[in-house]
């Protein structure tokens, strides 16, 4: 009987499918692979492409190599010595020395002023080989290379460690930052190159040892020497020089003011590796080991940063307007000539500095926040400035220039009755004064008291601060008219401004102390608005000059007659106005009030900002008082003793006794229109005088038309 071939399981029939497919697969690929690599063969030795790939690497190593040898000579490293030796230097506007900036710096010595233990502790530490290597160390590199396969392939973009040289270390402290790549130390040795080549290894010790960190913001062996020990540095100890050379790899762990034990350690490791450098005995070394890590502070850091908000102010300018860094600034022995007024300045700071000058602080002990700007009409050089109340921060929130708030009634002058002057109307205009409603959302000002007159003088609705007349008057010319002029004074309004509320200040964004500032020096300087700034010149450490601004940019804004028009008006503000309570004796003063209500709802009678303007013929001032978050709790009061009259009464008799006390040419408007009332005396003048006089009816009817007629042909033409 005949027997039925056996069949295999279903899995060895795929296993051995599987086999047979893959063994036929890799038989085809090795045919195709042998027929690639002979092409590829037959056109690499074609084409010689060994040779171009060695080509195109030594362009492209010649290529980095000019690229940064150019870096290296643009790198002003002639003028690395001057620049560590000095302090950048503030000066005011009569090139009087203000001051000094200064971060990684601290007192400069020369090497024969410093202990030779110390370079001993260094260089055995730090660079044994500093006086054979010419910027770099084979070794080093050799290692930093190493290190950069290593974390290429553990996927870590930096460099761990690299053993940098002497000169190295004072190239990344004096031009680079301290990230860690491989372009950062390429650039490095390419520096230290030329540092070698333009110093002497004396000075390029020197330089170091006065630039490096010690940890407490203290800078250079000088003033570490003096934190620690309170010795000079040319008087350090062996285990002196010892612990502060160890400091060098990490001021934070090896600390001897916080962490005595790590520095005691790493101290005795610095002293052993000097033995290893033949610079102690073992004997030595072994006795300096056991004697205790004792610390002294003598060091008094110098208080040169007198003038905190503006120093702040110049940096910020220097960063924004001339592309300096704030390290530059700092660290590069500039010389900055500046608009500041040490007088003004100073007695501003004394006004901020007293408490009584402003209201008491908030249940909570929140301060109420205040901020001023004084600035020369002419030149739009701010003369002083401060911040803010409290404890100043390097650098910190400027009120002054950052800070943007509604300017309240500040902006009438401006918005309402600069416009209304060169549309037809006079100093001494009626306007209506009446409690009234406008368009379709019923917008209804009213006066500060909620009383009416029926009508007012131009001049007296203005230094009254009556809110009706204003609007009324911004209506009758045109909304478009004083958002137009709002531009031409560069306050930063939006479209969604352009309505009627902007009279009284409504703005979405708001506007900064200094911009309100800049803005009355227009009515000050024959309306002609100037830049404002802070720096004049800036001089590297070499006294080659990198900065010139020479301040006399001006913009044409308004006519000088309207100018003088509006200051006439102004002096009425402060004369008998809103602001007579805060006049200081002896001058005139134009300028305007402004106040804007809180708007929280339990906190109706608040008040969330109050402004006062003023200026003289020689500076203007411009104040805002009120807290940074307004609520509930933290709005100001409406009636007080320590309102902002009183602050800026006390801050104008400061500034302007620091001035010539220049007199305006101009007479009060109020003045103005009493002397015309009483020459007029009745008969055909009395037409073109008094405040109902014919001739202001007259244009005003005109500018009413004009209005209409321009309201009317924009209706037309927003048919189509």
């Amino acid at each position: 009987m005949k027997r039925e071939p056996q069949k295999r399981p279903f899995k060895e029939q795929v296993v051995a499918w599987l086999k047979s497919s893959i063994a036929r697969i890799w038989a085809v690929l090795k045919r195709v692979g042998r027929r690639i690599k002979k092409w590829v063969g037959r056109f690499w030795y074609r084409y010689q492409l060994t040779r171009w790939i060695i080509a195109v690497c030594l362009a492209l190593f010649l290529i980095m190599s000019i690229h940064l040898t150019f870096v290296a000579k643009t790198a002003d490293v002639k003028n690395l010595k001057n620049r560590l030796e000095r302090t950048t230097v503030i000066y005011d506007r009569n090139k009087q020395s203000a001051g000094s900036l200064y971060a990684q710096k601290g007192t400069y010595v020369n090497l024969d002023g410093i202990s030779k233990n110390v370079p001993n502790a260094v260089l055995s530490t730090e660079d044994r080989n500093f006086y054979k290597e010419h910027g770099f160390s084979i070794k080093g590199l050799g290692r930093a290379g190493f290190l950069l396969v290593k974390n290429k392939l553990l996927h870590r973009d930096y460099i761990s460690g690299g053993g940098s040289t002497i000169t190295q270390q004072l190239v990344k402290n004096a031009f680079l930052t301290q990230q860690q790549t491989f372009s950062r130390k390429a650039r490095e040795i390419f520096i230290a190159i030329e540092v070698e080549n333009q110093y002497s290894k004396n000075e390029i010790l020197t330089m170091y040892l006065n630039n490096a960190y010690f940890g407490h913001g203290v800078w250079g062996v000088q003033d570490a020497a003096k934190r620690y020990f309170n010795e000079n540095a040319s008087e350090l100890t062996v285990p002196q020089a010892a612990t502060l050379a160890g400091m060098l790899t990490s001021p934070g762990i090896y600390d001897p003011i916080d962490h005595p034990a790590a520095t005691k350690q790493r101290r005795n490791l610095v002293l052993q590796l000097m033995v290893e450098n033949h610079k102690l005995t073992q004997t030595q070394a072994n006795q300096y080991k056991q004697t205790p890590l004792a610390t002294s502070n003598g060091y008094a850091p110098s208080d040169t940063y007198k003038y905190p908000y503006f120093f702040d102010a110049v940096i910020a300018e220097a960063e924004s307007k001339y592309d300096i860094s704030e390290k530059d600034i700092m660290n590069n022995g500039y010389k900055i000539y500046t608009t500041l007024d040490q007088g003004q300045q100073r007695s501003m700071q004394q006004t901020y500095d007293d408490d009584d000058n402003f209201p008491v602080n908030a249940a909570d002990g929140t301060k109420v926040q205040s901020a001023s700007v004084a600035m020369d009409p002419k030149t739009g050089g701010v003369t002083a400035v401060v911040g803010g109340r409290g404890k100043h921060v390097f650098r910190g929130f400027n009120r002054a220039t950052q800070m943007r708030r509604q300017p309240g009634s500040t902006i009438k002058p401006i918005v309402v009755y600069t416009p209304a002057l060169e549309h037809g109307y006079f100093y001494d205009s009626t306007l209506q004064d009446k409690k009234q409603s406008y368009g379709t959302n019923h917008y209804t000002p009213k006066n500060y008291d909620d009383t009416y007159s029926g009508s007012v003088p131009m001049y007296k609705a203005l230094y009254e601060s009556l809110n009706a007349p204003a609007v009324w008057l911004l209506n009758k010319i045109g909304v478009n008219q004083g958002y137009a002029m709002a531009e031409k004074f560069d306050l930063p309004v939006e479209k969604s401004d352009k309505n009627l509320a902007l009279a009284l200040g409504g703005m979405t964004k708001g506007v900064s102390i200094q911009q309100m500032a800049r803005a009355y020096a227009t009515f000050d300087n024959e309306g002609q608005m100037p830049s404002a700034h802070y720096i004049t010149k800036i001089e590297d450490a070499s006294g080659r000059v990198i900065v010139q601004n020479k301040g006399n940019k001006t913009k044409h804004v308004i006519s000088a007659k309207t100018a003088r028009e509006m200051t006439s008006m102004m002096i009425g503000v402060y004369a008998h106005g809103t602001g007579a309570s805060a006049k200081p004796a002896g001058y005139t003063l134009a300028g305007k009030t402004g106040t804007t209500n809180s708007g929280i709802k339990g906190a109706e009678d608040g008040d969330r900002d109050k402004w006062m303007i003023g200026y003289t013929p020689d500076v203007v001032v411009a104040t805002w008082e009120g807290y940074d978050d307004t609520n509930a709790s933290h709005a100001l009061a409406d009636i007080t003793d320590r309102n902002i009259n009183v602050l800026f009464k006390s801050e104008m008799t400061g500034i302007l006794d620091n001035t010539p006390g220049t007199k305006f040419t101009v007479k009060d408007a109020q003045k103005r229109a009493q002397d015309n009332t009483s020459k007029s005396g009745g008969g055909w003048k009395s037409l073109f005088n008094n405040d109902g006089d014919l001739l202001n009816q007259f244009n005003q009817s005109v500018n009413n038309f004009s209005n209409k007629a321009g309201q009317w042909w924009s209706g037309v033409k927003s048919l189509f």
